[in-house]
């Protein structure tokens, strides 16, 4: 039976920046697979229309930083394996946190039960400048 999980982009202030809407098939699941579909479903909508901007998870490479995504050098579809990798990477060396449910999950296989209103947070980190 597959859950419909409300997946938000959030700012450390708790402002709800990006919001989809995703179907995970497995009642327990991992944070591991969530963040996979939720990049696969990212990835796969860029690729439909290869748009100027990728508004996803992690920088994909070839991409500029801009406020409202990412700008691609040049257009082209972007490899749904790497960009998952990279989402992976970036989780655990604390580039974002996962919140399901507004609790915290540290690791990418821990274990979490889905509910069908169940919301899964992702909260980006901005690294400081200075020094």
């Amino acid at each position: 039976m597959s859950h419909t999980v409300t997946i938000h982009d959030e700012s450390t202030s708790g402002k709800i920046l990006h919001k989809i809407m995703l179907k995970l098939e497995d009642e327990v699941t991992t944070v591991r697979k969530i963040i996979e579909a939720r990049v696969h479903h990212e990835v796969e909508q860029y690729n439909k229309n290869l748009p100027d901007l990728f508004r996803g998870l992690v920088q994909p490479t070839e991409a500029e930083q801009t406020l409202n995504g990412f700008r691609m050098l040049k257009r082209k579809k972007i490899d749904p394996e790497k960009q998952i990798y990279a989402a992976w990477q970036s989780f655990n060396q604390n580039g974002f946190f996962v919140l399901v449910d507004d609790k915290q999950y540290e690791s990418l296989d821990d274990e979490v039960l889905l509910e069908n209103d169940t919301t899964v947070s992702f909260i980006k980190l901005t690294p400081l400048v200075g020094g």
